[in-house]
């Protein structure tokens, strides 16, 4: 039975040489890093050498990183934070339509709470327009959210081009760079954003882990209270094997990333002829270029997606339709619908996302038994 694993985009698997530094850190070394004995100072040593590797990485200072449990709770601090913070300079937010809904959450809740947030549509190639950002800049403008790529058809967005509006506008900038993080360059500079968010379970990292990166400089009060950790930025005990493991994860990805981008981008491109070629009224959502090198998109006219996902699923090819959040929703994701799809091809969509450990005899498997089952399910549509 093969079981091959073609939804890096949910989750990666956490890398084993991740796991083995993570291990000490369960049992021999597994101090409170707030605690002064010296198992609390090693627990806070190993802290911050993960902080100051993550910081490197992607062109910050240690002090502009904070530990979070993952890029959730990033997202939701930093557009409460700054609502709560700038309120009384203004109350209005622009955001892409296709945001995460981590994102777009938060906004929904502050929208009840009488700021306005206007959202920006993704062209047909799902790629946000800089021109439509600009266009709906305000006086009264305290925050836009942009994703670096999106988390369903991997759409890479132009955040440099507007963090450069944004700060030349004072305007504070969220970027979402969960899906880039690892796979991609991503440097705070160079997209001058404010705060950037990030989970370590989308690079080999474990779980439960993440970080939220603020400017130095910009004001954003703790969203979970209790206790100073995290310069008073974050209460609550370090999920020290996880931060370590965050860290590990980075130093793999500082070593590999070049290499794996290439061969992922061999794969994805792979799949897209193989598929556009092969299979009748087949659409890829999203550029065809600019996209996440391990991310392929597609939609299929007359197929039922839920059913395609489990059939591959009986055959041993895990893939899903989209983001594993709203999975069991019975509504089109509101990403392609935001494209301007209709019900029918959203529905009929399937998200193909490779990884470190994918074979080309991985995907020539995955090829043959997608060709087989859209025509099964098709039939059955």
């Amino acid at each position: 039975m093969h079981s091959i694993y073609l939804d890096h985009a949910a989750t990666t698997p956490c890398d084993p040489r991740v796991l083995e530094a993570m291990r000490p850190y369960f049992f021999e070394q597994s101090g409170n890093a707030s605690s002064p004995h010296k198992q609390g100072r090693l627990a806070r040593k190993a802290t911050e050498q993960a902080r100051e590797v993550l910081a490197a990485f992607i062109g910050a200072a240690p002090v502009e990183i904070v530990f979070t449990s993952g890029a959730s709770e990033s997202n939701n601090h930093a557009i409460f934070s700054t609502a709560r913070t700038l309120k009384d300079k203004g109350k209005h937010i622009i955001a892409s339509a296709i945001e995460h809904h981590s994102v777009l959450e938060p906004l929904h809740q502050l929208e009840q709470d009488g700021f306005q947030v206007s959202y920006v549509k993704p062209k047909m190639d799902g790629i946000i327009a800089y021109e439509d950002i600009k266009a709906m800049l305000r006086s009264d403008t305290i925050l836009v959210c942009l994703q670096h790529a999106n988390n369903e058809i991997g759409t890479i967005q132009p955040v440099e081009e507007v963090g450069r509006l944004c700060r030349e506008k004072g305007i504070y900038l969220l970027v979402d760079a969960t899906q880039t993080i690892g796979h991609m360059s991503v440097n705070v500079k160079n997209i001058q954003c404010d705060f950037l968010s990030l989970s370590a379970h989308k690079f080999y990292g474990p779980q439960g882990v993440g970080v939220l990166y603020i400017r130095q400089g910009v004001k954003c009060p703790a969203l979970i209270l209790g206790g100073d950790q995290e310069r008073g930025r974050r209460a609550g005990t370090h999920n020290l094997a996880g931060i370590v493991g965050l860290g590990e994860a980075v130093k793999l990805c500082q070593v590999q990333m070049q290499e794996e981008s290439q061969r992922e981008s061999h794969l994805r491109d792979r799949i897209i002829d193989s598929v556009l070629k092969e299979i009748s009224s087949t659409v890829l959502n999203g550029h065809r270029q600019k996209r996440l090198p391990n991310n392929v998109h597609f939609s299929f006219s007359g197929i039922n997606g839920e059913e395609l996902v489990a059939a591959l699923d009986l055959a041993g090819v895990a893939v899903s339709m989209g983001s594993a959040c709203t999975w069991g929703q019975l509504e089109p994701s509101h990403v392609l619908k935001a494209m301007g799809l209709t019900d029918p091809m959203a529905l009929g969509s399937l998200r193909v996302t490779t990884g470190r450990w994918t074979t080309d005899q991985d995907i020539t498997y995955f090829l043959e038994q997608l060709k087989l089952k859209c025509k099964n399910v098709s039939s059955n549509f």
